[in-house]
C-alpha cells in the first residue's frame, strides 16, 4: 500500500538534494540543444534504473537489527549533509552532441549521461537509506522517482529561469538542513530505540 506521507517526505528530500546537482545542469544543457521530450524520456529511464537499484540496496539493509540500521542511516544522512555543504559549485559535465536529432540518439544520450553521472550519487544513497528507514519500498520508490523526474523536467524546461530567482546555494543549504534533521532523528531512534 502506498503511504502518501512517506512518498511526500521522500519526494521533498530527494528533490531538494538533486536540485543543486550536476544532473539539473546536464538536463538544462541537453534540453537547450535537443527536443525536450526526447531528452526527458532518456533521463527518466535512467533515474528509474537508479531508484530500483537504490531500493534493492535499502531492502537489504532492513534485514539488519533496527537500531543498527537507524545508526547507519543517521551517519549516512550526516555524511550526505556534509557533502552538500562542502561541495564546490564548479562542477560541470561535458556533454557530447549526438550525431543527429533522432529519438533514439537523443534519448540514448540522456540515458547514458545520467546512468553514468548518477551512479552512486548522493540521491541514490539517500534513496537506499530512506528505503531502509521506512521499510516501504513502493512509497520510497515512487517519491524518489517523481522527485528525480521533477528535477530533470525543471532542468530541461526551466532551469535557467529557476536559477534567476532561487540561488543554488540556498537550495543546497535547505537540502542539507533537511538531511541533518533526518540524521538527528535516525540517530536518536538508534540510541533511544
Amino acid at each position: 500500500m502506498l503511504s502518501i506521507s512517506v512518498t511526500a517526505l521522500v519526494f521533498g528530500v530527494v528533490f531538494l538534494a538533486e536540485l543543486p546537482d550536476k544532473t539539473a545542469l546536464a538536463g538544462l544543457m541537453l534540453g537547450t540543444r535537443y527536443r525536450a521530450s526526447y531528452v526527458f524520456v532518456g533521463v527518466a529511464a535512467a533515474f528509474a534504473v537508479h531508484v530500483a537499484l537504490a531500493i534493492a540496496a535499502g531492502s537489504v539493509l532492513t534485514l539488519l537489527p533496527h537500531r543498527v540500521v537507524q545508526g547507519v542511516v543517521g551517519v549516512l544522512f550526516l555524511a550526505g549533509a556534509a557533502v552538500l555543504l562542502l561541495k564546490k559549485d564548479d562542477d560541470e559535465e561535458e556533454i557530447k552532441k549526438p550525431a543527429d536529432q533522432s529519438f533514439w540518439k537523443v534519448a540514448g544520450a540522456g540515458f547514458m549521461l545520467i546512468l553514468v553521472a548518477e551512479f552512486g550519487d548522493l540521491t541514490q544513497i539517500m534513496t537506499a537509506n530512506l528505503a531502509a528507514r521506512y521499510d516501504d519500498p513502493v512509497s520510497v520508490g515512487v517519491g524518489a522517482v517523481l522527485a528525480l523526474w521533477a528535477v530533470a523536467g525543471l532542468g530541461i524546461l526551466g532551469g535557467r529561469t529557476l536559477m534567476k530567482y532561487v540561488p543554488l546555494k540556498l537550495i543546497t543549504k535547505v537540502a542539507a538542513v533537511v538531511m541533518l534533521a533526518l540524521a538527528g532523528f535516525s540517530l536518536y531512534e538508534a540510541v533511544a530505540g
